[in-house]
């Protein structure tokens, strides 16, 4: 991509012999001042070279390692959650698994091979973690120095001009990276004369533009730069989530947004947020607050002082003490779908969440609330790692339109609150709490909704702790008629594999050419010319898809108790969540 500067020079010099005699009017002399030309080895070449150093600092929650990066895309798996980094935004879903609890112990496994870029940006592909931590061994360890200098950037693109030692010119070289202009300063040598043509700009940590005019310049606002910035060579990706914050800043994400949920709240070692769900914060810019919970208010008021990783809220509602304290914002978190906000106070936690962007951007959960606020609702599906549906067999729900609920059985009625938000996994959620009487509190999540008519609403949750996945069904009549619906459907023609992920990898290419009848009589055949036989049950209100073909491969695969996701009258979408290593399986079923 670059001319080496060698080869150019023992080109020109064997043309210039031969045709010497004839480079009268064509040669070009220039004579550069001796303060312009860009020597090797020269303070000013080190200085340019170690600013566009390859940074491996920006992704050490990786590699824990700041001399090299790890080439994108990569896959890990934290905490046993699969996480697929594409772009340094990525980073971000690492860190917040880890921050999902302070007290258990963080493991990130990378998926090989992958490509390392070393500082000189050579690329190494590394098959195993053996192989990774002999190069990490050879780092500057954790907060030691390293050469390069984060904290000024070249704006590209730079011309250079680069002469013989009879000052003739060679040739331009326009560089328009920092591989590039590294490579550019490491094949400088005494036999050529370079320049930098001036001037051209650089971007310092703060964002300021500088125009610089000479290399005497240059080498002085890169060495006022140098340590100008937090480089962030250390592994603790938690230190500076805050260095720029602003008590301002935070006052206008709060006060931007309504309908504030608890997203995390943890006082004492108890988990907390789940009997806060459903209750809405409002920050006001007098420094008032509301909460809101069905029909319930609380009034208090907030403050926020200091700067940086030093901003004090302090929060005072009266009836929610839980709440009340002076903490220390750990992080305003922003994306385009979601907002967050993070305290602490030593080891406990609490974080605000709001789906508005600070243009008050909101979710359509028009057809939910339509069908939630519409008639009676019974549970036909609970499972918590177990079974529990008949826990609520003797309950009727209702839900109100502004936000109350109620769940009626003999013994009386319970109130409770719901709401709407941005799912964590799902485009809507729907948030529940019945309060702490059982089995009711049960029930007290943010539920990822997964389908939604007039007749059936699927949900399913997600567990911050250990990944489990719980599921909930509400139909129109007790004990549910959605059994019937998937038994109908699917032994109504024929169908095949539309996709199956086992672990996050796709081998849906298994199921290539297969044709799959369901029999009502509860057979199945899979047949591509060679059929493969097998069972099918439909348990749970419809909730569970029983699939058995025995030992042939692959169908031996499905030998499972599918969750069922969602269902239409052309798409079954199953999930499998393994009791051992938490791994997901998902098959969608398509009809022919």
């Amino acid at each position: 991509m670059k001319k080496s500067l060698k080869s150019i020079l023992l080109i020109f010099l064997f043309y210039a012999f031969i045709f010497t005699s004839c480079r009268t009017e064509e040669t070009e002399f220039i004579q550069s001042p001796e303060e312009e030309i860009l020597a090797e080895n020269s303070t000013v070449a080190t200085l340019i070279q170690r600013t566009a150093t390859n940074d491996g600092s920006h992704d050490n929650i990786i590699d824990g390692s700041n001399c090299f990066d790890v080439q994108l895309p990569v896959t890990v798996f934290v905490n046993g959650i699969e996480v697929i980094v594409n772009t340094e935004d990525d980073l971000d879903d690492i860190e917040a698994i880890f921050d999902e609890f302070e007290d258990d112990e963080n493991e990130l496994v990378i998926q090989f091979p992958i490509t390392i870029i070393l500082e000189d940006f050579t690329e190494v592909v590394i098959n195993n973690i053996t192989e990774l931590n002999s190069y990490s061994a050879n780092c500057n360890g954790e907060n030691e120095v390293d050469d390069d200098i984060e904290c000024i950037d070249f704006q590209y693109p730079i011309s250079a001009s680069i002469f013989n030692i009879n000052n003739e010119l060679i040739d331009v070289i326009t560089i328009t990276n920092d591989n590039e202009l590294y490579d550019f300063i490491e094949d400088l040598d005494s036999s050529t004369i370079v320049t930098i043509d001036f001037p051209i700009t650089v971007i310092l940590s703060d964002g300021e533009q500088v125009t610089i005019n000479n290399l005497t310049e240059l080498g002085i606002v890169i060495e006022n730069a140098e340590d100008d910035c937090d480089e962030d060579d250390d592994n603790d990706w938690n230190d500076d989530d805050c260095n720029n914050c602003t008590d301002n800043q935070l006052v206008d994400v709060l006060t931007s947004c309504t309908n504030w949920m608890v997203d995390k709240l943890e006082r004492n070692d108890n988990e907390l947020e789940d009997i806060y769900v459903g209750y809405l914060f409002e920050f006001l810019n007098n420094g008032t607050l509301s909460v809101t919970s069905g029909g319930n208010l609380f009034s208090g008021t907030w403050d926020a002082t200091g700067t940086g990783n030093n901003i004090t809220v302090t929060i005072n509602v009266i009836g929610l003490s839980d709440f009340n304290d002076s903490w220390i914002l750990h992080e305003i978190e922003q994306s385009t779908v979601e907002t967050k906000v993070d305290l602490r106070l030593g080891d406990d936690r609490l974080r605000f969440e709001s789906d508005c962007i600070g243009n008050g951007g909101s979710i359509d959960d028009t057809v939910l609330v339509q069908a939630l606020t519409t008639g009676d609702w019974f549970i036909t599906y609970f499972f918590d790692d177990t079974d529990e549906t008949t826990d609520f067999n003797d309950y009727v729900f209702n839900f109100a339109s502004d936000g109350s609920s109620t769940a009626t059985d003999t013994n009386g009625t319970t109130n409770g609150n719901w709401s709407t938000s941005l799912g964590d996994e799902t485009p809507l959620e729907l948030n529940l709490n019945f309060g702490e009487t059982m089995p009711l509190d049960e029930l007290a999540e943010d539920w990822d909704v997964l389908e939604v008519t007039n007749d059936i609403i699927r949900l399913k949750d997600v567990s911050g702790g250990d990944g489990s996945i719980d599921f909930l069904t509400f139909e129109r009549t007790q004990g549910g008629g959605g059994g019937n619906d998937l038994v109908n459907i699917l032994s109504d023609g024929l169908w095949n594999v539309a996709s199956y992920t086992e672990d996050g990898f796709d081998e849906t290419n298994d199921y290539n050419g297969y044709q799959i009848n369901f029999d009502a009589n509860g057979t199945v055949i899979a047949d591509n010319g060679t059929s493969i036989n097998g069972t099918w049950s439909v348990e749970n209100s419809g909730n569970i898809l029983v699939l058995d073909f025995g030992v042939s491969i692959p169908f031996d695969e499905f030998n499972d108790d599918w969750d069922v996701i969602s269902v239409s009258d052309t798409q079954v979408i199953l999930q499998d969540v393994s009791g051992g290593n938490g791994g997901t399986d998902i098959l969608t079923l398509q009809k022919l």
